[in-house]
């Protein structure tokens, strides 16, 4: 018996529909992963008597009404237009954000699929982006990125490449990418400390370039610095004169870092 041939087109499709399914996840991690944490953080015998919230749990509800979200109402991208960017009780607007997670997550899926067509290797470089969209948003919104997302984001891309997975990054050059992404921003981090007295990143900056390193191997970590730091000038500089900063004058860096890091991924440019 021959094997089933996947046609591309089939591939793509494939990828591109189970993305947007990943990206509606997606919205509820961005939403949900932070309060998660800060009511850990937070939590005192008061609180922990409370429901605690999860990433399943409560189910989802509108903003403003607090209407239970159905499931013919959660349905990525479809239901968004269906509803006509309103929630069905009371008409406030939903946030484009969310389709445009979904549409973002799907892409990711597509390329991965062009590029990998329908392999192992396809699906975890896709779930790959999808971290760094998922990391990319939380920090942009709340300037913090989780060691629940960064850590296992770098263990399972040293795996990947020991397993084979990562075609064009060797175990070696893998780990190598790990060490060097965090110590390299850990030494910028305390020099600028040393020199002005001030934090001039976050530890999950650090550890969101190892997780690059470890994904991309080492020769990519210049590159992707490189894009980070002049997108990273030109939007921080933008939010100044619009005087759009956040508090203490930070722009979260995590976005920018994503960007170079998937760039990188799409372009293959090398040291």
């Amino acid at each position: 018996m021959g094997l089933i041939y996947i046609t591309p087109a089939f591939a793509m499709t494939a990828f591109s529909l189970f993305g947007l399914c990943i990206g509606s996840f997606l919205n509820v991690v961005i939403y949900r992963l932070p309060k998660i944490l800060e009511a850990q953080f937070e939590e005192t015998p008061q609180s922990s008597a409370k429901p605690a919230l999860s990433l399943s749990n409560p189910p989802s509800t509108c903003g403003h009404c607090g209407h239970r979200i159905r499931w013919f109402e959660n349905i990525p991208v479809l239901s968004f237009i269906f509803l006509r960017g309103r929630c069905s009780a009371c008409h406030a607007l939903i946030s484009l954000r969310y389709p445009i997670i979904e549409l973002a997550t799907s892409a990711i899926f597509a390329y991965a699929a062009w590029r990998w067509h329908f392999t192992l290797t396809a699906a975890v470089h896709a779930l790959f982006g999808a971290a760094l969209l998922a990391l990319a948003m939380i920090d942009w919104d709340t300037t913090y990125l989780p060691d629940d997302l960064t850590v296992p984001l770098t263990w399972t891309g040293l795996i990947g490449a020991g397993l084979g997975l990562l075609p064009s990054v060797a175990l070696n050059q893998s780990l190598a990418g790990a060490v060097a992404g965090y110590l390299s921003l850990w030494l910028v981090f305390w020099a600028f400390k040393l020199v002005t007295g001030r934090d001039g990143m976050g530890y999950g900056d650090f550890k969101l370039f190892a997780a690059i390193g470890a994904w991309l191997g080492w020769q990519s970590l210049i590159p992707v610095i490189l894009v980070a730091a002049t997108l990273g000038s030109v939007v921080g500089i933008a939010m100044k004169l619009r005087k759009q900063e956040r508090e203490g004058g930070y722009v979260p860096f995590g976005p920018f870092l994503a960007f170079g890091a998937m760039l990188e991924l799409a372009t293959g440019w090398q040291l």
